[in-house]
């Protein structure tokens, strides 16, 4: 239990890469530095990939890429449904993001989403979004009204929701991932080496995979709840 704890604590311990010599110094920590690479890697990706489209007799590459397009802006936009096509793009790049994010473990980084910090950056972006789309859809008075509905009693739980929807966002994406370390420290120490590959398999993928989707699906289900009548 020692080893864990020891582990445990390392894993949540942020280590500052370097500092940037201004107002006495700001830390830059290694979530941040791994986001850079991932957003970095992310927009090189789309360049090479779109690049050299075409609109008459694309090639195989090209049709493979529309249909992927294709296929992840659909399941987004069912979620959302018509109302909230607009905000598909940034609810895409967000999953793509958090999908490449949980999976930079396999390659030796600690993933940004073991990052309390980030997880929490994300979840307030995402409500900031969320009520955007209410005050755009309804205005200004009728997002205010919504807050008394259906009955005026509960307006105080309906404001404090404001307050609950990122902090479940962060905590359940944050939790998932911590726990699934957690897991797999545990099940390296009792068993031999080999046996963990296949828990592995899924905490360090599947699992990597599935909480991306589920923050977006949250996300998703929100911004539909804040925009229909």
């Amino acid at each position: 239990m020692g080893d864990l704890s020891a582990e445990l604590m390392k894993e949540l311990n942020c280590d500052v890469v370097f500092k940037i010599p201004i107002f006495g110094g700001i830390p830059i920590y290694e979530s941040i530095v791994v986001s850079w690479i991932i957003i970095a890697a992310i927009l090189v990706a789309a360049l090479l990939l779109t690049r050299n489209l075409k609109v008459e007799n694309p090639g195989k590459g090209q049709l493979l890429l529309e249909s992927i397009v294709t296929w992840a802006y659909n399941l987004i936009l069912n979620l959302l449904g018509e109302k909230g096509k607009r905000y598909v793009p940034y609810l895409l790049t967000v999953l793509l993001y958090l999908a490449i994010s949980n999976l930079m473990g396999l390659i030796g980084f600690k993933p940004p989403t073991k990052d309390l910090t980030v997880t929490a950056g994300l979840a307030i972006m995402s409500i900031i979004l969320i009520e955007y789309a209410g005050i755009r859809e309804k205005g200004p008075k009728g997002w205010a009204k919504s807050f008394a509905q259906p009955v005026a009693i509960i307006t105080p739980l309906n404001i404090l929701e404001i307050i609950i929807r990122p902090l479940s966002l962060c905590m359940r994406l944050f939790g998932n991932m911590l726990g699934g370390f957690v897991v797999m420290e545990l099940i390296k120490q009792i068993f031999p080496a080999l046996l963990p590959i296949l828990p592995s398999f899924y905490f360090d993928i599947f699992d990597g995979l599935l909480q991306a989707y589920v923050f977006v699906f949250l996300t998703s289900m929100f911004i539909k709840e804040a925009i229909d009548d």
